[in-house]
């Protein structure tokens, strides 16, 4: 199971925050390592193998479900000629050399490479997981085939809401409790936000809702973004249900001010 880099985190956020586009890798090269990355880390600071023959190859996969995209075809290393690498861990990178590290993860077992192996890859061993909470299973899937399968991914308008009911991993813009839309409720449009770092980003400006005109909105126990303006409509993207309640009278403020809307990759 590997753990995408802060580089891929910083990109795909910005991308469907609308702060930079994020162009996908025509080619993904899985690299072996003999030691372990860090989430920090490049295509030119991982501790590949050294032995003699040695060099990345393409890997490729196939259409992410259930927030995991896997390999799906065999990956052979050239041979070892001489020299040995005991390769502890593994490497996606968007180029055969340097570049930028996509993604890491440690090999399900230690394995010495000595002159005359030539070291494999079986098809399904290679898998990026998308952690449960926060990110929409919508959301995680089109990710996951944008890095690692070439897939385009749309940049979207992103629209903030309130929800009444907690929201989950599966939940879409149909199947969510939202505030009505009904006395002064709408989803809000988002335009700025931060650039990404450390995998993090934050609104940029005040969000405003309503006010409430005519009637309460209920109690409010969920925040979400989304790409649509419609309520009951479109993708759920990201989604809190961590916020303080609030109970939402007929003319109260209902605000996020400047960096309080936090979408975090972890």
């Amino acid at each position: 199971m590997g753990s995408l880099s802060n580089y891929a985190e910083n990109e795909i956020l910005d991308h469907v925050l609308g702060t930079g586009a994020y162009t996908s890798p025509t080619t993904v090269y899985l690299a072996l390592l003999t030691a372990t990355a860090d989430d920090t880390d490049t295509g030119s600071t991982i501790t590949e193998a050294t032995y003699t023959g040695y060099s990345r190859k393409a890997i490729t996969f196939g259409a992410a479900a259930s927030r995991v995209i896997t390999q799906n075809a065999l990956v052979t290393f050239d041979a070892c000629t001489a020299g040995s690498s005991t390769c502890t861990h593994y490497a996606l990178c968007d180029a055969s050399t340097a570049g930028n590290m996509l993604a890491w993860g440690a090999l399900s077992a230690s394995q010495e490479v000595v002159s005359g192996n030539t070291p494999s890859v079986a098809s399904g061993q290679t898998t990026v997981t998308f952690s449960t909470g926060g990110v929409s299973d919508y959301l995680a899937n089109a990710l996951l085939d944008h890095l690692f399968r070439n897939t385009t991914y749309t940049q979207p308008t992103v629209y903030a809401g309130l929800a009444t009911a907690t929201i989950s991993d599966a939940s879409t813009g149909a199947s969510i409790t939202e505030v009505a839309n009904a006395n002064g409720y709408d989803r809000e449009a988002v335009a700025t936000w931060d650039a990404a770092s450390g995998g993090a980003s934050a609104n940029t400006g005040t969000i405003t809702f309503g006010p409430p005109s005519g009637g309460a909105w209920g109690t409010v126990t969920s925040s979400f973004l989304a790409d649509s303006l419609t309520e009951g409509a479109g993708n759920i993207l990201f989604y809190a249900n961590d916020t303080t309640d609030q109970a939402v009278a007929d003319g109260d403020t209902v605000t996020y001010a400047a960096g309080a809307w936090d979408v975090t990759l972890d």
